[in-house]
């Protein structure tokens, strides 16, 4: 037996109206619970065995959505702001009445990867101190890395403020001035903070990878899509690499 719920709750969760609007919308008799119409929002149904349908188009329960933003420059990783556009404002129609919220944060002038959803206790594992989840960064600097950075970030780099970060893994590119960055915490501002410790500066930076979930580079700047089942599996597997 799976979870019952009353009928215009579950019709408002999955977008259909407010409770209000649906116990008018209810009474034109365009609700059907396994095939019966019904128009009492106060029945209750079970959300995993009934088979629930709004104007004939079957309306299964989805309690949680995944969504991979590829984000641009100029938006904060938020769900409000008086001034700045956010990520929330990205979501597209289908997905805008799960109140999603951004799972961590990228500065406003960074781009890639970020996860959104409405599903807390994911969230709080992926972003749980912890757990050590990794991240991976693109980054364009305004100098070639020197030689040594690689060991540098391995033993651990000393933010200006004193702060001992993880040890982290720099990998150059054929390019001198480009790299790839995994570090395991997610201190503000600090993989550019890093940098400014060897006496570089981030000029450009994109999140390619968390945990186990990559950037499709096929999402365009401001664009997302929902995860694919092997995808969500990654991150709620936990999976490292």
């Amino acid at each position: 037996m799976g979870e019952k719920m009353r009928l215009d709750k579950y019709l408002s969760n999955m977008g259909k109206g407010s409770r209000s609007e649906l116990r008018v919308i209810m009474k034109r008799g365009v609700v059907t619970v396994n095939g019966k119409i019904v128009k009492d929002g106060a029945v209750k149904v079970d959300i995993i065995k009934d088979s629930v349908a709004f104007e004939g188009i079957e309306v299964p329960y989805i309690p949680f959505v995944y969504l991979m933003l590829n984000k641009p420059q100029g938006v904060i990783s938020a769900t409000e702001d008086a001034k700045l556009p956010v990520v929330i404002d990205l979501v597209p129609e289908p997905f805008r009445h799960y109140d999603v919220f951004p799972v961590g944060r990228l500065d406003i002038d960074t781009e890639g990867l970020l996860l959104l959803t409405n599903d807390g206790a994911l969230a709080h594992r992926l972003l749980s101190p912890k757990h050590h989840v990794p991240k991976q960064y693109f980054a364009k600097l305004a100098s070639p890395t020197a030689p040594e950075a690689i060991k540098a970030f391995e033993a651990g780099i000393t933010l200006e403020d004193g702060y001992v970060c993880m040890p982290a893994m720099l990998q150059t590119t054929s390019t001198p001035d480009e790299v790839l960055l995994t570090i395991y915490e997610g201190k503000f501002h600090q993989v550019k903070r890093m940098f400014e410790a060897l006496g570089n500066k981030v000029i450009y930076l994109k999140r390619m990878r968390m945990g186990g979930l990559q950037l499709d580079e096929s999402l365009k700047l401001g664009e997302m899509r929902l995860l694919t089942a092997e995808e969500l599996e990654l991150i709620e597997n936990g999976e490292a690499q």
